[in-house]
């Protein structure tokens, strides 16, 4: 653990440990890493075990599975090739995706498959960027058969429908109509892991290549990337689902043999990353920083506004909206933000602790990783259990609101 002051109230950092250790000594939180940052101050803390039943403690260098928190940080790629005008924000998507032209959209988002009229435009990049192009992961619609046929082709992270490599991905969405107008309406997951693809194509190169070239190895992340290698897989723990019934600790994923202990077939950008604490809080860093790391400039500051700023309007909005509200049995209060960037969401109001502008987003393996112009601080969050049960949101929930009150 580092020292200092420099932006934290000596009292409210500890304070904040002391919140942190009472969620995993309640037995509900196997362990933690959380990172702090303020002016020239870095705090971590590393509390518990890596598993449920004791074992190896959690340290900083910890690896985790970033599930949803992989959206802010995938994003970039996309951006660097607007920086370099490889993309354009108003550019049709056909050349690079030819599985998304000539559209058909549901005449009704809970119709049938076959019915259906021609999309009113071609989607475009700002669509994808966006999460706007027409097709996602629409928690308020499940059971409709748009959404059925999502899962069934292995579209999003679904266990056992394993998610194929990208040109099969890209054909069985080829395959689907949009459940709403290109543009209408935003939309979940699907977006994210779409950016992959066409950030692989533009450049004729793989998506995790271009990850690591342009955003990881110039900001020292060395254990961000789609899977975790032998020699690290000591750091890995146990991703748990616990029983939302009985609480009882089930394991979705080993570290050993597990999903994320080789490459992936398909390098999702909505959800597929493994990282560190270190490593997200250079990559948030940077974004607070104006897109300049050390003095590089990683990506522009006009990009880095574009992606940290509302990007919706209040029609597209009211989908995203109405997920974080009426779904807040399922989010467990997460998501209320009011705004989405590019790949992140936005703080548009004043809804809890954080301030107006604050941005990043949350992942169901109970991660949370925020900046906040405002301040000029840096929160990452970062444990091992899924939202089957609400004790990740409510430790998030407790983190960040003890962590506003640090504030020096």
């Amino acid at each position: 653990m580092e020292h200092g002051n420099g932006g934290f109230s000596a009292s409210g950092l500890r304070r904040l440990r002391e919140v942190l250790t009472r969620h995993v000594e309640s037995g509900k939180i196997p362990g933690l890493v959380a990172l702090v940052s303020r002016g020239g101050q870095t705090h971590v803390e590393a509390i518990g075990t890596m598993r449920h039943d004791g074992g190896a403690p959690m340290s900083r260098d910890t690896i985790f599975r970033m599930a949803s928190t992989s959206k802010p940080l995938s994003i970039a790629a996309a951006l660097v090739l607007l920086d370099e005008c490889r993309l354009r924000l108003d550019d049709v998507v056909d050349p690079w995706l030819p599985e998304l032209a000539d559209r058909k959209v549901l005449t009704r988002p809970d119709g049938p498959l076959d019915e259906t009229v021609p999309a009113r435009r071609p989607i475009t990049v700002r669509d994808v960027l966006t999460s706007t192009f027409g097709l996602g992961m629409d928690m308020m619609s499940l059971g409709t058969p748009i959404l059925n046929a999502v899962f069934e082709k292995g579209l999003t992270p679904n266990l056992p429908v394993e998610v194929p490599e990208p040109d099969e991905w890209m054909r069985r969405l080829g395959e689907l109509p949009l459940q709403y107008q290109p543009g209408e309406r935003w939309q979940y997951q699907i977006s994210s892991d779409l950016v992959g693809v066409l950030v692989s194509r533009v450049t004729g190169r793989p998506f995790e290549d271009v990850l690591r070239e342009r955003i990881f190895e110039p900001l020292g992340m060395k254990d961000t990337a789609f899977h975790v290698p032998e020699t690290k897989i000591d750091r890995l723990p146990p991703l748990y689902a616990p029983d939302p019934q009985s609480g009882e600790f089930l394991v979705w994923d080993e570290a050993k043999d597990g999903r994320w202990s080789r490459p992936p077939a398909f390098p999702g950008g909505g959800g597929g990353l493994v990282s560190t604490a270190d490593d997200y809080h250079a990559y948030f860093r940077m974004l607070l920083n104006g897109g300049v790391h050390n003095g590089r400039q990683i990506l522009s500051r006009p990009a880095v506004e574009l992606m940290t700023t509302n990007r919706l309007t209040p029609e597209q909005n009211a989908a995203r909206t109405k997920m974080a509200t009426d779904g807040v049995h399922i989010s467990f209060g997460q998501g209320q933000q009011g705004g989405w960037g590019m790949g992140m969401a936005v703080r548009t109001y004043r809804g809890d602790y954080a301030p107006i502008g604050q941005f990043g987003w949350d992942g169901g393996s109970g991660t949370s990783s925020y900046a906040d112009p405002q301040n000029g601080l840096t929160g990452i969050l970062l444990c091992q259990l899924a939202y089957t049960v609400p004790s990740p949101a409510h430790l998030m929930s407790d983190f960040w609101t003890t962590l506003y009150q640090a504030i020096d």
